[in-house]
């Protein structure tokens, strides 16, 4: 979606397919009378009869043929009960028209926004979750095959009927499309295969990021994490012939670099488990193991095109999780860059490894608040399925702020408990501070639990998206792959974070 064009009327729209919002009082709709005048009165009787479905996410397409317009083609889009519409609703609709308009190959389409209108969902809302949902329904997985000849298609303008003010429609419209772009892009970093996404590759994008969005960025190679002694990212990549890498980014919207978010990623590019190796059905999709990091770094663009007035800095660890002669294996004890030491029990319990590096070098970095995303454990889903992220955090406050973020982007979050039994199990190591897996009853809570002995007292939100971060099937949103969950989640708490600080008081 390229460009926008300004307010149209349904009979100066150049759009040959209009969406319009249908449910059974329809004609409790703001302007239904003269869109019936224009369009014919059938459009009643069918809605009557059930040819044009108004049933919840029921999609129903009719040729039109009225001499004094240039749409050939309305999409009816069913929103079932008015007073059941939610925001969550309406994207999720969206999704299923940006699907439908790829199929049709659509490049332009217009949209009667008082159609879909149900106070308190007004125009500009309306604006923002179409550009949202039809751009992350639109979007189809990048992929390698030679056999097809088909042209990529895109939608390069979209027209708004409305009545309402077009300056604030359109900005609307840019941020929702904002959104779903981040998502997109972070999307299509999980989704690519390993072998072209390796730890310097991610790297390589974040410094693109840096350079488009004027971020200031630093990236540490091998040489430079023993210099510093990052033990935990380094244990990780010593089965790897390729090197790691530490990557951070900073957005400095401040006179001062203070309250700062800051933003952890788990950027693990493949993970066969090391000499704790996975069996060969749980190999398969590992490329996915940097879901984090592709989440950190989908927030980063929505934070450089949006420029919101909150200092952010990202922190991401990269490395892949392989397997040779000089592998890390349990037994092992290492030191992270924290200075405390680790046993061993499970290389395949290497993201938290990661992650121990990465948010004490977010905390030297100057944050003031953490929250790290990764793809950690088999165990979240266990508890939680594959539609929900868990969490812990050790300040309440915080979390509810994470969570009120987290609604308004309709992506589903769960908190877990950590207790200090938990706690206790993570630091039971006859030769070391800490061990990095404590047994598999609980293993989300461990997994988490063991980063959240290198946070210490900051304030801390640890997300586990190994659930979330892959789409096993279609959905209303996009395909199966990849989902770019968090990413918006992220943006919104990054955006409203002051408001969010002075409505509790602070955290």
């Amino acid at each position: 979606m390229k460009t926008i064009k300004d307010m149209k009327t349904f009979e100066t729209t150049t759009s040959e397919l209009l969406i319009v919002g249908v449910r059974k009082n329809s004609n409790l709709i703001k302007g239904w009378d003269q869109f019936i005048s224009f369009f014919g009165n059938s459009i009643e009787e069918w809605i009557r009869e059930g040819d044009i479905q108004t049933d919840q996410k029921k999609l129903t397409k009719i040729p039109v043929k009225t001499s004094n317009s240039n749409v050939k083609r309305i999409l009816f889009v069913g929103l079932g009960d008015r007073k059941k519409l939610t925001e969550q609703l309406l994207r999720e609709t969206f999704g299923l028209v940006g699907k439908e308009l790829k199929k049709l190959k659509a490049n332009s389409f217009s949209i009667w926004l008082e159609s879909f209108t149900a106070a308190p969902i007004d125009e500009n809302d309306i604006a923002f979750l179409s550009a949202e949902g039809i751009g992350m329904g639109y979007y189809t997985i990048p992929n390698y095959k030679t056999t097809s000849n088909e042209p990529d298609t895109t939608i390069e303008t979209v027209e708004f009927v409305t009545e309402a003010d077009i300056d604030e429609v359109v900005s609307s419209f840019n941020v929702g499309k904002v959104y779903a772009d981040s998502v997109n892009e972070a999307r299509s970093l999980v989704n690519r295969p390993p072998n072209l996404l390796t730890a310097p590759d991610l790297a390589d994008y974040a410094v693109q990021l840096a350079e488009q969005y004027g971020f200031e960025v630093e990236i540490l190679n091998k040489a430079e994490l023993e210099e510093l002694g990052m033990g935990g990212i380094l244990a990780v990549n010593q089965g790897s012939s390729i090197e790691p890498r530490m990557i951070t980014l900073k957005y400095q919207a401040k006179e001062t670099f203070e309250n700062v978010v800051g933003l952890v990623g788990k950027g693990v590019t493949y993970d066969t488990g090391g000499y704790s190796i996975k069996p060969k059905t749980g190999m398969v999709g590992m490329k996915g193991d940097m879901g984090g990091a592709a989440a950190v770094l989908g927030a980063m663009r929505i934070v450089g095109e949006l420029r919101p007035d909150q200092n952010v800095v990202a922190v991401i660890g990269a490395t892949d999780n392989m397997i040779s002669s000089d592998a890390m294996k349990p037994d092992d004890v290492i030191t992270t860059y924290s200075g405390k030491t680790v046993e061993v029990l499970n290389s395949d319990a290497e993201g938290r490894l990661v992650l121990a590096d990465a948010v004490t070098y977010a905390k030297q970095h100057g944050a003031n608040y953490l929250i790290d995303v990764a793809t950690l454990t088999g165990g979240v889903i266990t508890a939680l399925g594959y539609d929900k992220t868990g969490a812990l955090s050790n300040n309440e406050a915080f979390f509810d702020a994470f969570i009120e973020a987290s609604i308004e982007t309709g992506e589903f979050v769960w908190g877990m408990p950590l207790t200090e039994s938990d706690k206790k199990r993570i630091r039971k190591s006859d030769v070391a501070d800490l061990n990095n897996s404590p047994g598999s009853d609980g293993h989300m809570i461990f997994g988490g639990g063991f980063v959240g002995e290198f946070v210490e007292n900051t304030p801390w939100i640890h997300l586990d998206i190994a659930g979330t971060s892959d789409a096993k099937s279609a959905h209303d949103l996009g395909p199966k792959g990849g989902t770019g969950v968090m990413v918006r989640t992220l943006a919104t708490l990054v955006e409203r974070f002051e408001d969010l600080q002075k409505e509790r008081n602070s955290f």
